[in-house]
Parts: structure tokens; C-alpha cells; sequence
């Protein structure tokens, strides 16, 4: 048994401390890119700034011919660019393949200083976390690494999803999770070939007219990852750490693709991975609350006071339970309007309308 005061001691002499928090960074929009792909690689520096998110790609994408030169360009990246606002990740291989441990002894020395979150697919349960975890802290110490890269796990099997909260609570290095679901899909066998979305098989009908189950009745297709999501929301949000969409194959059905985020941002997602330029607006658009929203939040904080009783607001109760509501939405204005300046003048103006309301 591990004593609840070690779980923030180094797990190695001379790692960094561990954080004891999950720094609030904005991350709308987790870009993938490969970095054995000579013109996305040339792309990298002009996007610096554009998106929340640069992550490296070295799994499924890639092909097992191209998987050295992926990391090696990746490294060639890391060291010649300054990233400045936007944060680099890397997708890693999988713990059960045979470039993980070379992933991982490559990247650390080379761009740890660089690297803020490391993707870990196919995470089955908390002993894969603790594993990354200790190799992490060796390789830092070795390296001379100040501050500690995070851990970001891929929900993609249903043994990882049974174990959800468990993963979510592994490491002081846990600084979220993704939903991966195509391969989640292949898990569990369900009957879907899309990567991510609805399915118009998954639907509920319309109670029949007069009891005639021939006449026209209306359908309405469901939300086939609506329970996943939920859980791994509830998990993360359990622990103080993020949950993020994921992907969504269908680059052309940008109208799909909006509402998917959408939905995942209503339940509790910050972000989600974009796999095409096309979809970076869209989660940008998504991910970053309306300024009428942010406008009624700030209404109602003006209005709670203290943040006790109730008070009415438009005809509307309003009480501590819409302020932390509120509250969710204000923090989060205020953190993009720091690194989004168009953002961060309609936000300001939302804040003035409520001000002067």
C-alpha cells in the first residue's frame, strides 16, 4: 500500500516536484500533425499561435516504415521552434509496441523542456499510467528537466472505459483524457464503421398514430458515445483533470463535426483533436463560450453578491447553484481572452454590457 503522502513525492532523484494541480491552460483544439510529413512539418512554425495545441503524431497515422523519422522530425521541430503560447504534445506509440520505449528515451532528453503532454493510446488501467509515470520521472532526472511533462491517456478499450476513474486518479501527472473512438468501437464490437459520430441505425421512433405501426412516424437519431462521454467527464472532473472529444473522421460533414463538439462541449469537454484545418474554426468557434452567455454569467455574479439566497433575473431564479455555473463560464472567457485577443475584446464588451446593465 502507498502511503497519500508520497503520491507527490518525485519518483525519481532529482525529477521535478509534481504538480498538485492541472495548470488551466486553453486547449479548444488539440492539432495533430506528422512530423515525418515533410509540408505538414514546414507548416508547424506559421501555425504557432493560431491553435491551442500542436501535437506531434507518431502512432496510428503513421506508417511502421515511417515511425523513426517521425520522432527524429519531431525532435527537429521541438528544438527549432518556439511554440510560445501554444502548447506541444505528442502522440506516442502504444505501451505494447515496439517504438514506445524508443518514443519515450528520445523525446525527453532531446525536447523535454519543450514538451508539455504526452498521449498515451490505449490506456487499459491505472498500472499503465504508473508505469509512464516512472519512466518519465527517470528520464527527466537524467536529463536535468525542470518541470514535469504531463500524461494525457486515450480511452480506446473497454477495460480502459470500465476503468475510467481509476486511470484518471493515477498520477499527479494525469492531465486528461481523450475519447478514442474508433478503436473503443472495435473493443466492444459495435456495429460502426465511423470514427466518431451518430449513426442513423441508433435511433429512437415515434409512438404510432391511432395504433397503426405502418403510418408516418417521425425518427431521431441518437448519440451512439453519449454515455462514454459522460463517464469520462464525470472521471475527470472527479480529479481535477480535462476530457476532450477526440476525433471525428468525417473532414467533409463540417456541419456533423459542429455538432458533435457541441455536444461534447454542453457535457463537459474542453477541446477536442483536429485532424484537418477545416476543423480547427470549427473547434475554436465550439470551445470558446458565447459572449451573450458570458454577458448573462457576468449578470448573474454581479447579482448573487456573496454568492448566497437567490434572486431573480429576468423572470428567473437565480441562485449559488447558477453562480458556479456562472462562474465555470467567466473563468473560462477570461482565460481565452488572454491568449485570443478578438476573443478577449467581445468578452470584455460582454463583461461591460453586464456591468452596465
Amino acid at each position: 500500500m502507498r502511503s497519500a503522502k508520497d503520491f507527490f513525492t518525485p519518483l525519481a532523484v532529482g525529477a521535478p516536484q509534481p504538480v498538485r494541480e492541472i495548470p488551466a491552460r486553453p486547449t479548444r483544439m488539440i492539432h495533430f500533425f506528422d512530423p515525418s510529413n515533410p509540408k505538414m512539418a514546414a507548416k508547424v512554425p506559421d501555425m504557432v499561435g493560431t491553435v491551442d495545441v500542436l501535437l506531434g503524431n507518431l502512432e496510428d497515422a503513421v506508417k511502421a516504415d515511417n515511425k523513426v523519422a517521425a520522432r527524429e522530425g519531431l525532435v527537429q521541430i521541438g528544438q527549432a521552434t518556439d511554440f510560445g503560447p501554444t502548447q506541444l504534445w505528442s502522440r506516442l506509440n502504444a505501451l505494447d509496441s515496439p517504438w514506445f520505449l524508443d518514443d519515450a528515451t528520445t523525446l525527453v532528453p532531446a525536447i523535454g523542456d519543450k514538451l508539455d503532454v504526452v498521449m498515451i493510446p490505449k490506456v487499459q488501467g491505472a498500472e499503465d499510467i504508473h508505469y509512464v509515470d516512472r519512466l518519465l520521472a527517470q528520464l527527466e532526472a537524467k536529463a536535468g528537466i525542470e518541470r514535469p511533462i504531463l500524461i494525457h491517456a486515450i480511452l480506446e478499450t473497454a477495460r480502459g472505459m470500465v476503468n475510467v476513474e481509476e486511470i484518471c486518479g493515477a498520477s499527479p501527472r494525469m492531465q486528461g483524457i481523450s475519447l478514442g473512438p474508433a478503436d473503443l468501437a472495435a473493443d466492444r464490437k459495435m456495429k460502426t464503421t465511423r470514427v466518431g459520430g451518430g449513426h442513423p441505425g441508433y435511433l429512437v421512433r415515434q409512438d404510432p398514430t391511432d395504433g397503426d405501426i405502418n403510418g408516418a412516424r417521425a425518427t431521431y437519431q441518437q448519440d451512439l458515445w453519449h454515455y462514454t462521454v459522460a463517464r469520462m467527464v464525470d472521471a475527470c472532473a472527479m480529479h481535477g483533470i480535462y476530457a476532450y472529444y477526440g476525433p471525428f473522421g468525417d473532414i467533409k460533414d463540417v456541419v456533423a463535426c459542429e455538432d458533435q463538439f457541441r455536444n461534447a462541449f454542453l457535457l463537459g469537454c474542453v477541446g477536442t483533436w483536429t485532424l484537418h484545418p477545416a476543423q480547427i474554426e470549427i473547434a475554436r468557434k465550439v470551445f470558446s463560450p458565447d459572449p451573450d452567455d458570458v454577458a448573462h454569467a457576468y449578470r448573474v455574479k454581479a447579482a448573487m453578491g456573496d454568492g448566497t439566497g437567490a434572486v431573480m433575473l429576468d423572470g428567473k431564479m437565480e441562485d449559488d447553484a447558477s453562480l458556479k455555473q456562472c462562474l465555470v463560464m467567466v473563468t473560462l472567457a477570461e482565460q481565452l481572452g488572454q491568449i485570443d485577443p478578438e476573443l478577449g475584446e467581445k468578452y470584455a464588451a460582454a463583461k461591460s454590457a453586464a456591468e452596465s446593465a
